[in-house]
């Protein structure tokens, strides 16, 4: 996995699992793009890490 900078996630982008905002932007080795809340990919990290070709991490917007 690694982090890189795409554009950044807005209130519009919307987690997949839940509806709530997504703070979490997943890229999957497969080409598809996943977003969570930061809740869920709490949740789900460990499958993330294996499956995911990047990972843009917003979470740092809670603070």
């Amino acid at each position: 996995m690694t982090s890189t900078v795409a554009e950044p996630l807005t209130a519009a982008d919307r987690c997949d699992r839940c509806g709530a905002q997504a703070y979490l932007r997943v890229t999957l080795n497969s080409g598809g793009e996943l977003l969570f809340c930061a809740h869920h990919a709490r949740a789900h990290s460990a499958k993330l890490n294996q499956v995911a070709l990047h990972i843009q991490d917003e979470t740092d917007k809670l603070a």
